[in-house]
């Protein structure tokens, strides 16, 4: 063959060759573009780089990557957003598809098993994600290497037995799904080459079996939140590439396995809140720790002295255990320690010194021990610290003077010790503190003045020392003081007028002092507050009238030298004014009657005759007064129109005129979080509901109103106009109608129909609870057929625009139990506040409790108590309420899921509400009847079906 026919040849072949890759790009391409079209409809503005362009190469689009022969081997579309359903059936149709991940998107819906067909995949990532349904059988993957699907809502059987044929699993995260309880599987301990073990939080019980030591090229493993029974099997010192474990949050029993000390590589170790018992003499030869997690057990014995020389170690939780001895004092001198928590102990000897060495230092919690010594002056120079808890021990001395001004402190407890000396002005550089609890101690001195520099300041105690002096005025500037309790020292002179500027002050306790003077009358303008105690002491003069315009749940002005009438309105806290002989009431049985003299009574029919005259007077005048009245009527009301406006947004037979009028106390039924509500009758005998929006920095002064009451709130803005017209332009069954808007310059009303049931809370909690069915127990306000209607949603948003963004104590006033955790340190509302309430609600739904129940325990709710009773499928039945038909009592474990997920303590890991239709849309509990909630996080869930 002559060489032109040769190269003819090798021409001919390498075109054919390349036109077989064309071939096979082409077909790829396509399959790609019939993926971008299927997630168009959710996600029109994604995937912008997969073009159908004649020229094309899908090697080139964003998340895909090819061989050397032009397939495509691998898709990363994790973090972009996705939303909806994913076509996994295509995929299988990329016969080269190696590696597929679609992790941390919100991606719904069920995985098929059209899956199994993918049998070149290696890598599979399917986690944080909102699927529903079963995983697949993937029995057909025998290449797969790493399978992530943690925190994706898979729930049902995990298809265990499908995992026999992945003998080269290297990775298996499968945890944070509502799976079925099974015990712990076979299948894995077979798995050899396993390396990554995540089971936590999808049910997994029973014991860990002891071929957990054949996993041996393992480096983490996590089985925590599980319900795991039984003792550490001994195996597991067989596992000695082990540098994570974390078993936590399990009923383990027993001691910590003899031979765990050989486990050297050990980094991160978490089996806490189990019940272990035993000591610690395993662990002390674990020299590479930098995180120690062993709270909430039943574990014995000293700390060992070799913590102490621990490098790494910069976390360290003890506390709830039966520790004695000293705490090591070379604790934290060789690392950048930021943690110890060692309460609830019987520690002994002094706090160690060094902790905070490094400079990086923020919570030592060394709470209920039997400590001794004073507070090493080296934490006065430990400006990381944010939280110094030492209370119940028996500390001495005094207080390092720089400790007080630390600048990120938010919490200095020293309460139950024996410390002495002064709070001194430093305290002014301490701008993050928030909480100050120095109670039953042997604190002297006056209280600084500078205290009212420490503006985040929001609750006070420092009960039971030995405080003197006045009581400063600059406390007033506390705006944000919810708690003050100053009982049982030795204050002097009169209470500062000031003090009625804390406007959010709830619990006020001067009581056992030497206060004089009379009682401000500005205690009376503190809207929450609850509780008043100024017993014993030498308060004198009148009760002021304006107190009897409070809410309080308890008062106590007993043993003081107050004089005169008890206003009425006080009269049914009858015991709360023994021991003030000078005190009279016509109602309390206690005090002295109120006697009128002879000469007052003499006054008094003066003062009759005075009146007879005077009215005869008036009678005359008020006919004039009609006359001119009438002849005026035109002109008023065109000025009344000018004052008021009014937007309509559904056909209306009434005018602002019937409104305003109706704004009175009388017709008062409710007080919210956002607002006054008020029932308003038509003169056709309709009934309306009327929100009086509450808005902040109000100037009063030039506000004219034939209706008072109005003259106490802000009106509109910009913000709110907007967002009131976006409320009025949604039509739904289940929302409540809101007719109008009607603002002036100083209010602001919403006026929708009445529902004349009331609230989900008045039908489950109150004296006239009905009986309600599951199928009733969806949302927020009852028509009179006991149709679930929405209101308010978004109020949050639109009061805190209304107050230029700032933070706003008055959305959240009296709503205690509904407030997201993170209120207690930013007071900022916003949506994820929003979802935390709904959450709440969810869980009123199920459980029939109140959101606030003594049951709970001391400063508990129902979230806490909820968490508390997810250890067992049978202790979750429990919580679920008694009147829910057992027919619906799985419906209603869907949708307490839905609430665990919705009140994470967290903001960030609550999900969206968007996300959360898809959710209960998923669970389909008992005919959804429209009801909205969500997720979207790396929020971990018990399996609690």
């Amino acid at each position: 063959m002559s060489p032109s026919s040769r190269n003819l040849g090798l021409f001919s072949f390498f075109f054919l060759i390349l036109s077989l890759f064309s071939i096979v790009s082409s077909d790829d391409l396509q399959v790609l573009l019939k993926i971008k079209s299927s997630l168009l409809e959710s996600n029109p503005n994604v995937l912008d780089s997969w073009k159908p362009n004649s020229d094309s190469n899908p090697c080139s689009f964003t998340g895909v990557t090819c061989n050397s022969n032009n397939s495509v081997t691998e898709i990363d579309l994790s973090r972009q957003g996705l939303t909806g359903k994913f076509p996994f059936p295509l995929l299988c149709d990329l016969t080269s598809l190696e590696k597929l991940s679609l992790g941390f998107n919100s991606l719904s819906g069920p995985v098929p098993s059209a899956m199994n067909n993918c049998t070149n995949l290696k890598y599979l990532d399917l986690g944080n994600n909102f699927f529903s349904g079963q995983f697949p059988d993937v029995s057909s993957l025998s290449h797969l290497q790493y399978l992530y699907l943690n925190n994706s809502a898979f729930s049902g059987v995990f298809p265990w037995k499908s995992l026999q044929n992945a003998k080269q699993l290297v990775v298996l995260s499968i945890g944070d799904n509502p799976f079925d309880t099974t015990p712990f599987p076979e299948e894995i301990v077979s798995l050899t080459k396993l390396t990554w073990l995540y089971l936590s939080n999808c049910s997994i019980a029973g014991e860990i079996p002891p071929r957990i030591g054949d996993l041996t090229e393992l480096r983490s493993l996590e089985i925590s939140d599980s319900f795991l029974t039984g003792v550490i099997p001994s195996e597991i010192v067989k596992l000695n590439k082990l540098w994570r474990l974390e078993i936590y949050n399990n009923n383990l029993t027993g001691k910590i396995p003899p031979g765990f000390g050989s486990l050297t590589n050990l980094t991160y170790l978490d089996i806490s809140t189990n019940r272990l018992e035993g000591d610690l003499s395993e662990i002390k030869s674990l020299t590479n720790l930098i995180s120690l997690q062993l709270f909430e057990n039943q574990l014995t014995g000293e700390i060992p002295p070799e913590f102490g020389e621990f490098k790494y170690l910069v976390n360290l939780s003890l506390y709830t255990n039966k520790l004695t001895g000293p705490i090591p004092q070379g604790l934290g001198s060789l690392a950048e320690f930021d943690f110890i928590d060692a309460s609830e102990n019987q520690l002994t000897g002094p706090i160690p010194p060094d902790m905070c060495k490094r400079g990086k230092m923020k919570a030592v919690l060394l709470l209920q021990n039997n400590l001794t010594g004073t507070i090493p002056e080296t934490y006065g120079n430990c400006l990381t610290l944010e939280r110094f808890r030492v209370s119940d021990n028996s500390l001495t001395g005094t207080v390092p003077v720089r400790l007080w001004g630390l600048p990120k402190v938010e919490i200095i407890d020293l309460a139950m010790n024996n410390f002495e000396g002064p709070v001194t002005g430093d305290i002014k550089s301490a701008k993050m503190l928030g909480t100050l609890n120095l109670a039953y101690n042997k604190f002297s001195n006056e209280l600084p003045e500078e205290i009212g520099d420490v503006e985040a300041l929001t609750k006070v105690v420092i009960n039971d020392n030995r405080f003197s002096g006045e009581i400063p005025s600059s406390i007033g500037k506390l705006k944000g003081l919810s708690s003050l309790k100053m009982q049982s020292n030795g204050f002097s002179g009169s209470i500062p007028d000031s003090i009625g500027s804390c406007s959010a002050l709830s619990d006020l306790n001067m009581a056992q002092n030497a206060l004089s003077g009379e009682i401000p009358h500005t205690l009376g303008s503190l809207p929450t507050l609850n509780a008043l105690n100024l017993s014993d002491n030498e308060l004198s003069g009148r009760i002021p009238e304006s107190l009897s315009s409070l809410r309080l749940s308890l008062l106590d002005l007993s043993n003081n030298r107050l004089s005169g009438r008890v206003p009425l309105s006080l009269s049914s806290y009858n015991g709360s004014f023994i021991g003030n002989p000078g005190l009279c009431s016509m109602t309390i049985k206690s005090l002295n009657r109120c006697i009128e003299s002879p000469g007052s009574r003499r006054d008094t029919h003066i003062f009759v005759l005075c009146i007879v005259f005077g009215s005869l007077i008036l009678l005359a005048s008020l006919v004039c007064f009609l006359y001119l009245k009438k002849s005026e009527k035109k002109e008023m009301r065109t000025l009344r129109h000018e004052s008021w406006s009014i937007k309509s947004f559904r056909k209306m037979s009434f005018t602002e005129d019937d409104i305003i009028d109706s704004i009175k106390e009388e017709n008062l039924i409710g007080r919210g979080g956002c607002g006054d509500v008020y029932r308003v009758v038509l003169s056709d005998g309709k009934e309306l509901a009327v929100k009086h929006i509450r808005s902040s920095g109000t100037d009063t002064k030039n506000f004219s109103s034939a209706t008072p009451i109005l003259t106490e709130k802000e009106g509109r803005s910009k913000e709110f106009e907007t967002e009131v017209q976006t409320l009025s332009s949604i039509r739904h069954l289940n929302v409540v109608k809101l007719y109008c808007s009607i603002t002036s310059d100083d209010s602001s009303l919403l006026v929708y129909e009445y529902m004349p049931n009331g609230s989900l809370y008045d039908m489950l909690h109150s004296c006239k609870k009905s009986n309600l069915g599951w199928e009733t127990r969806y949302d927020i306000a009852l028509d009179e057929s006991f149709k679930p209607r929405i209101a308010d949603f978004g109020l949050a948003k639109i009061l805190q625009a209304n107050n230029g963004g700032h933070d706003s104590t008055h959305v959240v006033a009296g709503t205690y139990g509904y407030i997201a955790p993170e209120y207690g340190y930013s007071s900022k509302v916003n949506e994820k506040c929003d979802v935390y309430s709904f959450g709440v609600v969810l869980m009123e739904l199920v459980t029939g409790k109140k959101p606030i129940e003594a049951e709970f325990g001391e400063s508990k709710d129902i979230v806490d108590w909820v968490s508390n009773n997810l250890k067992s499928k049978e202790s979750v039945m429990d919580i679920v309420d008694k009147k829910i038909g057992e027919m619906y009592r799985e419906d209603a474990i869907k949708l307490l899921r839905v609430a665990i997920l919705c009140t994470a303590r967290q903001p960030g890991l609550r999900p969206t509400m968007r996300s959360v239709v898809h959710m209960i849309e998923d669970a389909e509990p008992c005919r959804l009847m429209g009801i909205v909630i969500s997720k979207e996080s790396d929020v971990k869930i018990k399996e609690i079906s």
